[in-house]
């Protein structure tokens, strides 16, 4: 059962439906012999659904590898960092593509959370991101995006397990969210890999209509929001999804997340030396998150990722985006403070082996 879909094979993936799902796409099976089949998958692996599963009848079986299959995606490079433990995973797709996860490392031992790509590549152009430099090759599949947390779930020692998972690998995971939120349901299911979607963050460049349906649909699921500026001028250089969605419209959606959820959303700013980083960018991003308090009642937690270098980023014509000096951070996060705003610098890991935030890009090493 291995390999992707094709046009010739119109089977759906095991990997990409829950047990309740499965059961309603084959009532050959029952609501119990369902939860068996998945569970095997995540349990004995996909290979095991060709087969004898315990207490699931063969004829529902032999209904069952008729109408689906149980891909998997290759797994061509790994590589752990020799400074933190942070791993990542390279994976190619049935055609070719290349897609990265990232295994980080949790404070408390044997634990850890999924980084997980949703797209092949990404049409944002985030200027300070490597993704954002491929342009979009597609969407992946909620199979896809499911398989990059069963195989790092594979590759940890024995009595490890992943704690939660990160939607902040390549891709805009709102501009799939059909998928996404598919692979969510499978991710949480006890009978699959049982996480808790409290411990599962979805992170955007800002698409309002899918922040309104986020909280909709995954109420439970938590939101992250790249600000990069609150100035709208600097913002807009630096994410051009700012001129099809101005900040404005996302905070807006923002605001509306927080009061479904009651979660506080989780506000990210990289900053680049010498153009974000200056007492009236961080004036701005406290009066921003202020508002968004006084307007949810509840205050969105920041935080500031220190800038990893990536090749040829900056714009034609400009100099290359640098790090901000830590004094000058510093100072960036006293202004904050003076203005009651609490910020914490985000540990930016496996930058060794391009595994930091922003810097995937699907090479080999």
């Amino acid at each position: 059962m291995r390999g992707g879909l094709t046009p010739e094979d119109q089977r759906f993936a095991l990997q990409g439906v829950g047990p309740e799902e499965l059961a309603a796409r084959v009532p050959e099976l029952s609501p119990g012999e369902a939860r068996r089949v998945v569970s095997s998958i995540y349990r004995r692996g996909p290979a095991s659904v060709d087969g004898h599963i315990p207490h699931v009848r063969a004829i529902a079986l032999d209904t069952l590898r008729e109408r689906a299959h149980a891909p998997i995606l290759e797994l061509v490079d790994r590589q752990t960092s020799a400074v933190d433990g942070f791993a990542k995973y390279l994976f190619q797709t049935s055609e070719g593509a290349s897609i990265e996860a990232v295994r980080i490392p949790l404070e408390r031992p044997d634990r850890f959370t999924v980084c997980v790509s949703s797209q092949v590549g990404c049409a944002l152009a985030c200027a300070f991101c490597a993704t954002g430099r491929l342009g979009l090759g597609r969407n992946l599949a909620a199979w896809e995006i499911v398989e990059q947390v069963r195989q790092v779930r594979l590759s940890l020692p024995e009595g490890a397990r992943v704690h939660g998972v990160v939607f902040q690998g390549m891709g805009e995971p709102l501009a799939n969210l059909d998928r996404v939120l598919a692979a969510i349901r499978v991710l949480t299911s006890p009978s699959a890999l049982a996480i808790n979607a409290r411990a599962i963050t979805v992170s955007t460049a800002g698409l309002p209509a899918g922040i309104r349906r986020l909280a909709a649909e995954a109420p439970s699921v938590r939101l992250a929001l790249s600000i990069a500026s609150a100035r709208r001028s600097q913002r807009r250089r630096l994410m051009p999804i700012d001129g099809a969605h101005p900040l404005s419209e996302v905070i807006d959606a923002a605001v509306e997340h927080v009061r479904t959820t009651r979660l506080a959303p989780m506000f990210a700013v990289t900053l680049l030396r010498g153009v974000n980083d200056g007492e009236e960018d961080a004036v701005a991003l406290a009066e921003l998150i202020l508002d968004v308090e006084a307007r949810s009642g509840v205050r969105p937690r920041l935080s500031i990722i220190p800038y990893n270098e990536i090749e040829g980023a900056g714009g034609a014509g400009q100099e290359p985006f640098s790090r901000s000096p830590r004094s000058v951070e510093d100072a960036f996060r006293d202004v904050l403070s003076a203005r009651g705003v609490y910020s914490h610098r985000r540990y930016s890991g496996g930058g060794d082996i391009s595994a930091a935030c922003g810097q995937l890009a699907a090479r080999r090493a």
